[in-house]
Parts: structure tokens; sequence; C-alpha cells
């Protein structure tokens, strides 16, 4: 038995199962993202005021790599457009260029998958170091030659296994200091300085359980890379084994690119405003 309007428009609507499909799942997406963002901003116009790490709950500013998110930004960008080129090559019968054009998509969504994970890694190995005289220290830390880091979660180190180490001094390799909007000071540079277990309150890194800021961050930015993954398999299954459909039903096939892309869409459209709202505000 055939399954109606798999490839054919419904009169009265005018479009395929399968575009309602998307629009529909598309719009509990907004809504799941919506709730995310509206969490992230009520979080921060309700931190109090001061400059993080010196006030705890303040919220953290000029901690994310703005060139990094902006590259990674055209790189999305840059994926948008070569999906749709795909379902136009295939509209004009030219499933060479089709498939061309989808594995650059596919090559993008990579590379952004690579560029998010190095940004994870900095976070992994920044620390925010409390000492008993009220101090907080923030840069990268060295414990025994080693480097903590999102590769090697194994390496994050906490006062209580410092102390089960029976180590006495730490490495921290300061950041530059920075004025109240997260900006560096004119001049300011990196130092390091040897830390004494003993005047040590707390150390964590970057983690979601060191603040709000990085818990909303790792769980939107995580969330919609794994919406990044998911649509890069997706369009990955349409260039290569899912393509059979080509030969037999052409029409059909073009229908999947064109719902897949939508979802595509979805997903550099989430990355366009969460580029500004988390890197630039």
């Amino acid at each position: 038995m055939e399954i109606p309007y798999t490839y054919k428009a419904r009169p009265d609507t005018g479009l395929y199962n399968a575009k309602v499909g998307i629009w529909l799942f598309l719009a509990s997406e907004i809504m799941l993202f919506g709730a995310l963002f509206s969490a992230y901003i009520l979080l921060r116009v309700s931190a109090p005021a001061g400059f993080w790490p010196e006030t705890a709950l303040a919220w953290p500013r000029g901690l994310l790599n703005i060139p990094i998110g902006t590259f990674n930004t055209a790189v999305l960008i840059t994926s948008s457009v070569t999906v749709v080129l795909a379902w136009a090559s295939l509209k004009m019968n030219n499933f060479a260029k089709f498939r061309v054009y989808m594995v650059i998509t596919v090559a993008c969504a990579l590379a952004f998958l690579g560029i998010k994970s190095f940004e994870y890694n900095d976070k992994f190995s920044h620390y925010v170091v409390r000492l008993k005289d009220g101090k907080a220290l923030t840069g990268h830390i060295e414990v025994n030659g080693k480097h903590p880091g999102f590769w090697n979660f194994n390496d994050q180190w906490s006062v209580a296994k410092l102390a089960e180490q029976k180590i006495d001094k730490i490495k921290v390799e300061l950041d530059p200091l920075r004025d109240s909007h997260g900006h560096v000071k004119h001049g300011a540079h990196h130092e390091s300085r040897e830390i004494s277990v003993s005047d040590i309150v707390s150390l964590g890194s970057y983690t979601p359980a060191t603040h709000p800021f990085f818990a909303v961050y790792f769980l939107i930015t995580a969330l919609h890379g794994l919406h990044v993954l998911g649509g890069a398999l997706v369009l990955g299954y349409f260039a290569f084994p899912g393509a059979k459909m080509w030969k037999s039903n052409p029409e059909q096939f073009i229908n999947r690119i064109e719902v897949g892309g939508l979802f595509w869409h979805f997903v550099d459209l989430v990355w366009i405003f969460l580029f500004p709202v988390v890197y630039l505000l």
C-alpha cells in the first residue's frame, strides 16, 4: 500500500507529509531553545552586581573567545548556503554537484564541532582559585606537570584531591587583569605564580559546577552541538547510502533533502541567536 502525499503535495495545504512533520518538530524545538534562552536571560539579569570572580555570584564577562565564535558562525552560515545549493542541484538534475555540496555541508558541521571542542578544552583547563585572604585568581594551572582539560578530564583538580595526593604547591599562569566589562586592561599580561595548597579555600575549572553561567553555557552549546552532529549524520546519509532513492524515486528524495535542509537552517538560526546573546552581550 502506498502512503499518500509522501512526495506529492496535499491539495488543501500544498504541503507533503514530511514538510508538515518537520515544521511541527521545529515548533517544539523553538519552545525547547526558547526556554533555555529565557533561563539564561533571567539568571543574568538577577545576578548581583560586581566583578566575577571577586564577587562569587556576579555574572562572568569576557570569558568566551569571540574570534573563534565568529569563525564558527561563518562556518555554519557557509553550510546553510551549501545545503541549499545541494537541493538546487537535484532540482536541476545534477546529482554529482549535489553530492559535492552535501559533503561540504557535512565537513562544515564537523569543523564546527572540532572548533567547539577546542573551546571546551580551554574552559576545562581554566581554573578559579579562591584563597584564604579573600582573593580570587583565575588562570591555567599545572600540578606535577599535568594540565587538566576537556580531553583529559581525569586530571581535574580540587582541594580534596590535592590533599589526598599530598601536593603542597600548584603553579598558576594567571589571566591578564580585566575591567568591569571583561576587557583585558591595557598593558596587562600573563604572570606565573606558585601557590601553597594550604592557602587555597577552593579551586575548580570553568565547568557547570563552578557558576550558573557555565552551567547554562555548556547546556545550550552542548545541546546545539548534538543537533549539529545529528544533522550532519542525516545529511551524510543522504549523500551516500540514502542516495539510492535518487534512482528509484527522485521526487521523494528531493523532498527528503528539503526537509533535512529545513532542520539544518534551524540549527544555524539557533547559533545566530546564541552567538550574540552568550558571546557578545
